[in-house]
């Protein structure tokens, strides 16, 4: 079957491509930027990728007309802009549009469980879009999870940064909410199960595990799977404001994805009874042995798709093409070239930076930075890396983004997602023996070159240093 596959770039479209492959259906990945998608690791010709930008009416025009199902996936919560619902229903009409003029028989969504009349705006926004599917001419079949259990997604790593770092939580009374999690395997087997099944059509479902617990309970429970023991104490009087900070502070996600999540960890989100489950013979996976496979995962380097490679800056929404030009004129330059006796060993080098391995020279200093962009609202260092050997372009590294990564060219290209008065890039690369290192920033205005010049004398013994470690 022809399928079209919607946010694919997002951990529930990385984590169901496989799947779908697998089991022989024909793809059509919408991304919106074909550069931050490697579709040549799949290695079949089952799979067709195209832009799309569901913003922008007239890219939807690239959406096959023989498709016979579709999967949308496309989210907003972790949007710089704080009107994320506007950008949803405007998202949602669109392809709602442009669908019914297809071939598409069925709609899957994946939603949020919505069974509180004081819903956040997050999950208000889900079953708004939920409404505007369901005027389209096509079958839709709504699945709707709560927090959602696998390496790499967003709330297996905000538990996964809280446990392993704070012996003793302060926490907002909104720990004491209940939840029904669900593990990533299992949501892959309620979406594929549903595919253009005539029964499921024009349906919804809420989806769960079979454990419902408190968000205090399920990081006591995660605290138990890595063999920690922790001291988690509630506290009546933290408003969203600084639950949110509180948050942001000590895990990797953003400042907006923060608020949104606060706002709808305050609601109960308990699964409403349905037969879904027997109907499909999907057998559930108990909170700890979803835990425990997630870090099986991450302990055989298996991660195949993180959270974090969809959350980036605004500038990189107008594709990375755009980017990998490194511009020269009015730019400030750090060039640096060492000889390299091993060339495959640099390379490894070169690959694995960043992440648990660190920049190969003050560490301390690469921390405090991270640590000073998160106190003016940036991504700061704890994103990390997916992979701690391979690289491709689109992820995160750090702070930074790639933007390029070819093994064969030896050639990396990082671009800063940090906040700065202006734009950063960092490149290696490696010609016969001499390793060349080049940090490029374009300043803006005034405070971009006063940024520049203050940041120098650092620049000259963290940058020599890093090259030398890397090149010996």
């Amino acid at each position: 079957m022809k399928i079209l596959l919607t946010g694919t770039t997002g951990y529930i479209g990385q984590s169901l491509l496989p799947a779908l492959l697998k089991d022989g259906h024909e793809v059509v990945c919408c991304v919106r930027d074909k550069s931050r998608f490697d579709a040549a690791k799949y290695g079949t010709h089952n799979l067709q990728v195209i832009e799309v930008d569901f913003l922008d009416r007239a890219s939807l025009r690239h959406i096959p007309q023989d498709i016979q199902a579709a999967y949308y996936l496309i989210h907003s919560m972790s949007a710089e802009k704080e009107d994320f619902e506007a950008l949803e229903k405007t998202t949602a009409q669109n392809f709602r549009d442009r669908l019914a003029e297809t071939q598409a028989q069925q709609v899957v969504y994946l939603g949020g469980i919505t069974n509180d009349q004081n819903l956040s705006k997050h999950l208000q926004s889900r079953k708004v879009v939920e409404e505007i599917l369901r005027e389209g001419t096509f079958h839709l079949t709504t699945l709707r999870a709560g927090i959602i259990l696998g390496s790499g997604s967003a709330s297996f790593e905000i538990m996964r940064d809280l446990v392993e770092k704070l012996p003793v939580m302060i926490a907002p009374k909104w720990l004491n909410t209940r939840s029904q999690p669900i593990a990533i395997r299992n949501v892959i087997e309620y979406l594929k199960g549903v595919l253009l099944q005539e029964a499921f059509y024009d349906q919804s479902y809420d989806i769960g595990g079979p454990d419902v617990l408190t968000y205090k309970e399920m990081l006591q429970g995660f605290a138990k799977v890595r063999h920690l023991k922790r001291t988690i104490l509630t506290v009546p009087v933290m408003t969203p404001k600084l639950s949110s900070y509180w948050l942001y502070f000590v895990t990797s996600i953003s400042y907006t994805l923060a608020s949104n999540l606060v706002q709808s960890m305050r609601v109960e989100v308990i699964c409403r009874e349905n037969n879904l489950r027997e109907q499909l013979g999907i057998h559930l996976l108990p909170y700890d042995t979803a835990i425990k496979l997630a870090f099986d995962r991450i302990q055989n380097e298996g991660v195949i798709a993180s959270w974090k490679d969809a959350q980036s800056s605004q500038v990189l929404h107008g594709g990375i093409s755009r980017l990998l030009t490194v511009p020269t004129f009015g730019c400030f330059t750090d060039k640096r070239q060492a000889q390299v006796t091993q060339v495959d060993r640099a390379v490894q080098r070169i690959w694995a930076i960043g992440g648990e391995t660190g920049w190969y020279y003050a560490d301390w200093l690469w921390k405090l930075r991270g640590f000073l962009d998160k106190l003016v609202g940036g991504v700061g260092l704890r994103r990390g890396r997916k992979n701690s050997t391979r690289i491709h372009a689109g992820e995160s590294l750090d702070f930074w983004r790639v933007l390029y990564a070819n093994k064969e060219e030896k050639r990396l290209l990082l671009y800063a997602e940090m906040k700065l008065p202006g734009e950063a890039w960092l490149e290696f690369r490696l010609e016969g023996h001499t390793l060349y290192q080049t940090a490029t920033f374009r300043p803006l205005g005034v405070w971009g070159r006063l940024y520049w010049y203050s940041v120098l004398p650092f620049h000259a013994f963290i940058f020599k240093n890093m090259l030398q470690r890397i090149a010996t």
